[in-house]
């Protein structure tokens, strides 16, 4: 038995590949115009662009306008505001009664300066004022002893005096009834008138001895005052060879040895007080001009700022900077220690309403004349003009508006093209 195939039941298709090609050909075309209509700004950019950059490799900013502050930023040590040191009163040995580091109270014994010339000075000159002060006693008695002979001497005289006006009276009484002789009545007045002269002599005698006296008294009482004075200055020299404490702090360093002879005027310990630190920093001198007392500062520490001011500025420049001194407002930072580095901020000048950008290389680079701003992706060179510089910001005087952007990274790679194109 013969089994035929299905050939039979098979329908012939008739071909329709002209029309799939059109299809194709259509659909070729509309991608290629459309690639040549996306391509055309990338084209006409990348025509107009001298020089490409890639974006990761530069750094965009937008120009801004407020308040702009130009400062400076620089390095600062911890120095204690008050720290004094204490020296010698006298020549002598010192012994000390604390250690360094050890924490002391205001008026706090510290150390004793052991001077045995001083100590037997102050013992003579107390003898010596005891002296006068008994020559000064014996003084006031002789005075008043001899104003008492004065006076004794003056009623003296007043009562011979008071006898010959008495004689005189009887002698006139006994002339008028002719009862003495001339002679006897010449010589009662005569009598009378010496009586009369040794009277005031007396007196005058006894006032100028008063005054001599009494001026012998001042010469003793000021003698002895003179001598009191200097007993008290080196009984202060004595009390002063007993080093106190100034201030309240730490024993910062004991300069000399334990029982170690010294010297009048050397120092010997020094006092740190805690309470009251200041910023030492060194400024460079290109500030030094814009430098003046009362600037506002502010001092970073542990992550936090502190405000503070600029307090002092040395006259003179050593190494081409400048050292101030920077005090902190109300609130000082915890956990200060001496000769601790801070970073500083000093604020020298507040402007009101201007053109500011981020600071970075383009400035070097274009000596702060030029800059590229940038639109869509091409960077256009254009120039500019600045101001005032800060650590962060530089403002614009001309050149850029704002909301524009420039690149603020290095620009020497560009070559001073007019136009740079910016692949992202």
């Amino acid at each position: 038995m013969k089994i035929s195939d299905t050939s039979g039941q098979d329908t012939i298709i008739a071909s329709n590949s002209g029309h799939r090609r059109w299809w194709y050909i259509g659909g070729m075309s509309a991608v290629v115009i459309t690639l040549i209509v996306l391509a055309t700004p990338f084209i006409s950019r990348w025509a107009k662009a001298e020089h490409s950059v890639s974006m990761e490799r530069i750094r965009i900013a937008s120009v801004t306008r407020g308040d702009f502050v130009r400062d400076i930023s620089v390095q600062g040590k911890v120095v204690a505001a008050v720290s004094p040191t204490l020296y010698a009163t006298s020549d002598g040995t010192v012994q000390f009664h604390v250690q360094a580091g050890e924490s002391v109270k205001l008026a706090q014994p510290l150390a004793t300066v052991d001077s045995p010339e001083l100590s037997n000075q102050l013992e003579q000159e107390q003898a010596s004022l005891e002296s006068m002060e008994i020559d000064e006693e014996r003084q006031s008695i002789q005075t008043k002893k001899q104003a008492l002979e004065n006076q004794k001497t003056v009623d003296l005289a007043k009562v011979t005096l008071n006898a010959a006006e008495r004689e005189m009276r009887r002698a006139e009484q006994a002339w008028q009834r002719k009862a003495i002789s001339t002679i006897d009545y010449e010589k009662a007045k005569d009598d009378l008138q010496n009586a009369q002269l040794a009277h005031q002599h007396a007196i005058a005698d006894a006032k100028l001895n008063q005054e001599s006296l009494a001026f012998e008294l001042k010469t003793k009482r000021l003698a002895v005052q003179r001598q009191q004075l200097l007993v008290a200055e080196l009984q202060r020299q004595k009390a002063s060879l007993q080093l106190l404490s100034p201030v309240e702090g730490i024993v910062g360093q004991l300069i000399v040895e334990q029982r170690t002879a010294v010297s009048k005027n050397q120092p010997i310990i020094s006092v740190v007080d805690l309470s009251q630190f200041e910023v030492e920093v060194q400024i460079p001198e290109s500030y030094a001009d814009d430098l003046a007392i009362g600037m506002d500062a502010e001092v970073q520490n542990s992550g936090q700022v502190f405000n503070a001011q600029l307090v002092s500025i040395s006259p003179e420049i050593q190494d081409n900077q400048v050292v101030g001194r920077i005090r902190f407002h109300n609130q000082i930072p915890q956990g200060l220690r001496q000769n601790q580095r801070l970073t500083t901020r000093i604020l020298l000048e507040l402007k009101k309403d201007v053109l500011m950008v981020q600071r970075g290389p383009f400035l070097d680079a274009g000596g702060g004349r030029l800059a590229y701003r940038v639109n869509n992706d091409i960077a256009e060179k254009v120039s500019i003009e600045t101001g005032a510089r800060s650590l962060s910001q530089v403002e614009v005087l001309s050149g850029l508006s704002a909301g524009e952007s420039i690149i603020i990274s290095n620009t020497e790679s560009f070559e001073g093209a007019e136009n740079v194109l910016i692949n992202r």
